[in-house]
């Protein structure tokens, strides 16, 4: 599978670093939705097993997200500037 992209960017007149680029970009989203799915999905067993603290979990869960996506977004910029 990678010999043909390779054949493809090369065919294309589109060179390596931007392919590995676009993978790159790819791989730091798939990583990211799985890691807030993963924190969600347990989030909300932990809510269901103890409502009282829903309020702190759910915080909790908000930061880590938003610690998780500043990270994909980091790994992004640094493919995009690979490019350039």
């Amino acid at each position: 599978m990678l010999s043909l992209i390779a054949l493809q960017a090369a065919a294309g007149a589109v060179s390596l670093g931007k392919v590995g680029a676009a993978i790159g970009a790819a791989i730091a989203v798939i990583g990211a939705a799985w890691g807030i799915g993963r924190i969600g999905s347990s989030a909300m067993e932990a809510i269901a097993r103890q409502p009282e603290s829903a309020g702190d979990i759910r915080t909790s869960m908000i930061i880590i997200a938003a610690l998780i996506e500043g990270a994909a977004l980091f790994a992004i910029v640094v493919c995009l500037l690979a490019v350039f």
